[in-house]
């Protein structure tokens, strides 16, 4: 029996978890599996695993929103060269996300095919789902942590060395009473809440989250218009983890799980608060919309059988006027914008807004 996150895992229980890290039980109401490999990255190396430029591979498929925040964390902080990334493609198989976007389909750095190699040199009889993002060891291949939560407050509080000239500070010490439960509300209402809708099991499962998921959104909605940010004038960790859901809505969620009172861009100030970020360097240039697509629509054949990819929505809205600035605020606070993106980094023409 092994233990990750806190909790005994029983061989039994592995034909629940999904290679994503979710699952549902029909009739019921869905689940995400929670556990993960919480090993830290630190300062101090307490753990074993010390702060090191080079030394880690961030593993982060465009497609996935968990991953899609480390992305945005690590630009945002110049964090590029000092951990650098490796991407897989949009789609993954019920055994392991894979590089098929690399020459040959293998990473050219831990030189794998399948990310689930990389667990089984952490563990060779790793129980649990095969999810991104994951940290990976360079000096033996091996998961060091796949726990997207902490990853990125880990970013911003135990990488402060290597932070570019100019970084924001996404984790303010003053504001963290305030902001962990509101991004413990994000998640569970918000983050999690669209796959409650799109897993739901039974009608009722499904009407109870939809219901929780509007009332989350007009909730925050309610929060973001009379400031520009969720903390205040200037982004945080609590923004970087809103966005990537609200940026998925409308070509996604809407949709495929039937999230559909509203699109986004019918939510005033939702739709403006979410294109102010977009067009906000480090955060619209990590979003590959083709991918996204072609991850949910592909992946998920339970609720899309067909494997269709619609060719819809138009995203160039993403780019209009948002008029957020009004209210005031800097963006970066007393920092700077992220230089231009790292080259071998950018969105594939086909998947950004103006495609």
């Amino acid at each position: 029996m092994k233990t990750y996150g806190g909790r005994a895992v029983a061989d039994s229980e592995r034909a629940e978890h999904t290679t994503g890290g979710v699952y549902s039980v029909p009739g019921q109401s869905f689940e995400r599996d929670s556990r993960y490999i919480t090993t830290r990255v630190t300062r101090g190396g307490e753990s074993g695993y010390a702060v090191e430029s080079g030394r880690y591979r961030l593993i982060a498929a465009r497609a996935c929103p968990w991953a899609n925040r480390t992305l945005i964390v690590r630009r945002l902080l110049g964090l590029e060269d000092v951990i650098p990334a490796g991407m897989p493609g949009p789609t993954h198989d019920a055994d392991s996300w894979t590089f098929d976007l690399d020459e040959g389909g293998v990473d050219p750095v831990l030189k794998i095919h399948r990310l689930k190699d990389a667990y089984l040199k952490r563990d060779p009889d790793y129980p649990l789902g095969i999810t991104v993002p994951a940290l990976v060891d360079t000096r033996d291949g091996a998961v060091v942590t796949n726990d997207f939560a902490q990853m990125t407050l880990d970013f911003s509080t135990e990488w402060v060395e290597h932070h570019r000239e100019g970084a924001p500070d996404l984790y303010p010490e003053h504001l963290r009473e305030e902001m962990d439960p509101l991004m413990r509300y994000i998640y569970t209402e918000i983050n999690n809440g669209v796959y409650r809708c799109g897993f739901a099991g039974s009608q009722s499962a499904y009407d109870e989250a939809y219901a929780r998921l509007f009332d989350a959104l007009d909730t925050i909605s309610d929060r973001l218009e009379t400031r520009r940010f969720l903390m205040g004038d200037t982004i945080t960790e609590a923004d970087v983890r809103l966005f990537t859901t609200l940026v998925r809505f409308d070509a996604v969620y809407h949709g495929h799980f039937k999230t559909n009172r509203s699109k986004l861009s019918e939510m005033p100030v939702l739709w403006a608060y979410a294109r102010d970020l977009f067009q906000t360097p480090g955060f619209g240039d990590t979003i590959d919309f083709q991918q996204i697509k072609s991850h949910y629509y592909e992946v998920h054949t339970d609720i899309n059988p067909s494997g269709i990819v619609p060719a819809g929505p138009d995203n160039s809205g993403w780019l209009s006027e948002h008029g957020r600035e009004a209210l005031g605020g800097r963006p970066f606070g007393e920092g700077t914008p992220p230089g231009p993106v790292a080259p071998g980094e950018e969105v594939r023409p086909e998947g950004r807004a103006d495609a």
